[in-house]
């Protein structure tokens, strides 16, 4: 991380504080070996997963509260892994996933920034079923549907990672295909509801998107 301009910053859930490192912006760029241009993530796009996203911050103070005692729990898509990194203070059992190389770098980080344990991860590609990650009691994840081809991935990649029973918690800011995804996971036997989050006044602007919650 070298040539990268880096920023820190505090979210506060309550008495909880979570400290971060992050890009200082969404022009930094640093592929010095190729990595990511021979995983398909473009100058453009590399940066996306080092700043923190409105549906981050949306999803973290949702869960917050939540009731995650006993459940295994895995964050798809994680980038700067906000709600990974508040589960993990609340000594909840989370495992963090990402496709981008720098990601498990930055979240090694922000763990020890906050003087908590490692956080378990694994760098996955949601059309690959080679991974390790076994299934989970509850799945978590933030503006994850860029792109129309990204819905029956995810799909997919939660069906495959899902217990018998199990809880999905998304956040959308209103992409377009939240009922798309909702139709193929219902598909799977889950039940589905959209919904506004209560209050966003934590944010800067207006949140326009939505909490989607599956259950079986």
């Amino acid at each position: 991380m070298t040539n990268l301009r880096l920023s820190y910053q505090t979210i506060e859930f309550g008495d909880i504080d979570i400290h971060l490192c992050t890009l200082r912006d969404r022009q930094e760029f640093f592929d010095p070996d190729g990595t990511a241009e021979r995983l398909g993530i473009c100058s453009a796009s590399w940066p996306i997963f080092g700043v923190v996203w409105p549906s981050s911050v949306v999803l973290a103070h949702y869960i917050c509260n939540y009731d995650t005692e006993s459940k295994r729990i895995l964050e798809v898509g994680c980038g700067m892994a906000l709600s990974s990194l508040l589960l993990n203070k609340q000594l909840a059992d989370i495992t963090a996933t990402d496709y981008h190389p720098e990601a498990r770098v930055f979240l090694r980080r922000n763990a020890l920034l906050n003087e908590d344990k490692p956080i378990e991860f694994e760098r996955v590609n949601w059309n690959d079923d080679k991974d390790t990650l076994g299934l989970f009691d509850m799945i978590i994840g933030s503006d994850l549907l860029y792109e129309d081809e990204h819905v029956q991935l995810l799909a997919s990649f939660i069906e495959n990672h899902a217990k018998p029973q199990c809880e999905v918690i998304l956040t959308d800011p209103g992409r377009g295909r939240k009922n798309k995804l909702s139709k193929l996971l219902q598909g799977f036997g889950f039940s589905s509801s959209h919904f506004k989050p209560d209050d966003t006044e934590y944010l800067d602007e207006e949140y326009k998107g939505y909490i989607l919650k599956f259950e079986r």
